[in-house]
Formats: structure tokens, sequence, C-alpha cells
């Protein structure tokens, strides 16, 4: 795992409750992809656990970002890839600054901690 920040103080949350929801999350693509090749091969109920996962990420994000919806790419695409840097969201073409971001960044993570 590439060094990866904890959330601060602010949140309450720990540092072990913040890498489970790292974690989690990275599971994202991997959890996408069998979602479009085994939609047959699976059983429903694990295809349902599965598409409540990924909800639960999406939804999450949306929320975070209720009030700026265009950062909604760069917040799903930040928390679902490893190694994903601020600065390569700048290259992309983010349309806010580092502050607002990782602000962002650490109410995802303590929403997503606790409903996983």
């Amino acid at each position: 795992m590439p060094n990866v920040r904890p959330l601060n103080k602010r949140y309450g949350i720990s540092k072990h409750a913040f890498l489970t929801a790292y974690s989690y999350c990275l599971q994202y693509k991997e959890w996408k992809k069998l979602l479009e090749r085994s939609e047959a091969q699976e059983d429903k109920e694990e295809q349902e656990r599965i598409k409540e996962r990924v909800q639960k990420i999406e939804d999450t994000v949306r929320e975070v970002v209720s009030e700026y919806p265009a950062l909604y790419p760069y917040m799903l695409e930040y928390v679902t890839e490893e190694g994903t840097t601020f600065r390569q969201m700048e290259q992309k073409g983010i349309p806010c600054g580092s502050t607002m971001f990782y602000q962002l960044r650490r109410k995802f993570y303590y929403l997503m901690s606790g409903k996983i």
C-alpha cells in the first residue's frame, strides 16, 4: 500500500477504520468488472451484494460532493484507484483547490467508515 495519510482527529475516525474504508473502496473496480462479465455466472444474491457495495461507494461520493457535482468523477477516481494523487487530479482539470478537495476526502472516508 502506498504511503497514504490517515484522517486527522477532526472526524474521530481511527487509523484502522480509515484503512478499512480505504481498502474497501479500492475493491470498487474489481466489483465493477465482476458485475460486467459475470451477470449470468454469479448467483443472484452475490450479484446483489456486489451491486450494493458499488452503490454504497458511488452514493457516498455523491453525498460528499452534492454541493459541487462537477467533482464527482474526480473524487470517485481518487477514492477507487490506488496511488492517485491530487496533482494527478489537477492535471485532469479538477475544478477546486487542494484544501477543499482534502476536506471532502476526509468527509468521504468518515462517512464511508460508518457505512461499512
